[in-house]
């Protein structure tokens, strides 16, 4: 046996104003793929992705990736998996294009990953759920790290830079926003809680694909636009609204391939969807989750300004839920 350890179901954050105080340290948020790294005493790799998925053949450039920093010890690991520009910010379409299985020799050259640690959950034989959020860290950021493609990143804490101030320079480097974490909190597995409170600077929103409409012009036999929900607490699927603009030719590309077999004779939003939105619409199975960045939500539960960000493939329909939707 490789002696790796089980995984573990990631802790999520939950998103609010930034708290302030002494109590508190602060993280960049990632923009990536969240990623449990488990590792053996012999240095053999393993990672799932957040719903639970053996990614590890996905990215076997991370294989004994820390095996030097650890020196013969089990551990896991939560972090993101992120694929860097040339500028060193992540990009979250890079990641995207990179996310392929049976990667080749190319594209491990092309989209290399880099796997952002921000939490030890297990270290040797110790279980460190219990332990403060202070001392993980401290664990964390101990390890002799001398692997590129393994990055600890820096937090601070009250003491060490006004928050307001750090979000400020977040928001100018056009980095994703800030994750505030409770010092002394421990780590809750596959739970939302508000000892981690996520300050997004960009406006994200989780979606499902329930149908779309095909372009014209120079985007005619391709996808023009696509039809968007999120699900209540009753799991109703609403329609929030559409979005035609941001797509790479890669995506459309990618899109029509998989929209076509999942067609349906009907809209699967239990509202209806308004009339100038559904004129030439085709109808899918409600079975594909992506992400848009979005201006504002307007009082009638509608994004507006949209912008196609990519797909999830880390986020299952079901959990694409918005609280203001009845």
């Amino acid at each position: 046996m490789d002696g790796v350890p089980a995984p573990v179901a990631p802790m999520l954050a939950a998103e609010g104003p930034l708290p302030v105080g002494s109590g508190w340290a602060y993280e960049t948020k990632w923009d990536g793929f969240r990623c449990c790294m488990r590792v053996g005493p012999n240095g053999t790799t393993r990672l799932t992705s957040r719903l639970g998925n053996e990614i590890t053949m996905v990215y076997p450039d991370m294989q004994g990736v820390m095996t030097d920093a650890l020196d013969g010890q089990a551990a896991v690991l939560d972090g993101e998996l992120v694929a860097l520009a040339p500028d060193g910010r992540p990009d979250f379409h890079l990641m995207q294009f990179r996310h392929q299985r049976g990667p080749t020799t190319e594209l491990l050259r092309a989209a290399p990953v880099t796997y952002i640690a921000f939490d030890l959950l297990q270290l040797g034989d110790e279980v460190l759920l219990d332990a403060h959020y202070a001392r993980r860290r401290e664990l964390l950021t101990d390890l002799p790290l001398t692997n590129p493609r393994v990055a600890v990143p820096r937090h601070f804490t009250a003491e060490d830079i006004d928050p307001t101030e750090l979000l400020a320079f977040v928001e100018e480097q056009r980095l994703e926003g800030l994750v505030a974490k409770r010092l002394a909190s421990r780590y809750h597995p596959g739970r939302r809680s508000r000892d981690w409170i996520k300050r997004p600077i960009t406006k994200t929103q989780d979606v499902v694909v329930g149908g779309w409409r095909p372009g014209r012009g120079n985007r005619s036999g391709r996808v023009g636009g696509l039809l968007l929900g999120a699900h209540d607490h009753d799991g109703h699927l609403h329609y929030i609204g559409d979005v035609g603009t941001g797509f790479t030719e890669r995506a459309l590309d990618e899109l029509l391939d998989l929209l076509t077999p999942l067609a349906r004779p009907a809209s699967p939003f239990h509202d209806e969807v308004p009339a100038d939105h559904r004129r030439g619409a085709l109808w899918v199975a409600p079975t594909l989750v992506g992400q848009v960045v979005y201006r504002q939500f307007t009082t009638d539960h509608r994004l507006r300004h949209t912008a196609w960000r990519g797909l999830r493939h880390d986020v299952r329909p079901e959990q694409v839920t918005r609280d203001d939707l009845t």
